[in-house]
């Protein structure tokens, strides 16, 4: 019983790393696109009224 304990751990742990190693691909690989879309959405203000803005009351 603890040989089968002891080998799902591990497996477990294998499939861990496999998924972090995946997500952290994915991280180099948007990072840059992410952060000048952001960069974007802060920066580039456009001023508009707001559509319930009334002038007269």
């Amino acid at each position: 019983a603890l040989g089968s304990h002891g080998s799902s751990t591990t497996e477990v742990e294998k499939e861990t790393q496999e998924k972090m190693s995946v997500i952290q691909q994915n991280f180099q690989k948007n990072r840059e696109v992410v952060m000048s879309q952001l960069l974007s959405l802060v920066c580039d203000i456009k001023p508009e009224i707001h559509v319930n803005y009334r002038i007269n009351g």
